[in-house]
């Protein structure tokens, strides 16, 4: 009665095999989740990272008001940055000055660049 039955034997296998490839692609899918999530979260880790940060030496960046207007200076270097509606507040306040004329002309020039 020990008799061996190779058809079922080769059903079992290829049902095991079957199953194998089956967590192993559950398996690859968790992994490539998992790197995605991690590629995520240093991404937002670098971008907080150089939040608010100088580009041309790093320095954090110290926020001032000047003329009503909230703009960013770099403590180290000097420079100053200014968002669009900062730009155009400051743009409009003097429009006699030279400084005026120029920053309307920044203003021009980022609100349409192929002009």
């Amino acid at each position: 009665m020990n008799e061996r039955d190779p058809v079922g034997d080769k059903i079992r296998l290829k049902e095991r095999a079957e199953e194998d490839q089956y967590f192993a692609a559950q398996d690859r899918e968790l992994i490539a989740k998992l790197h995605h999530t991690q590629e995520s979260e240093q991404e937002h880790t670098l971008e907080e990272l150089a939040r608010h940060r100088c580009a041309k030496c790093g320095t954090r960046l110290e926020q001032h008001h000047f003329r009503m207007v909230s703009i960013d200076e770099c403590p180290a270097c000097h420079g100053v940055w200014l968002d669009h509606a900062a730009l155009m507040a400051l743009s409009k306040r003097d429009t006699g000055e030279w400084v005026a004329s120029f920053l309307d002309g920044l203003v021009r020039v980022v609100a349409h660049p192929k002009d």
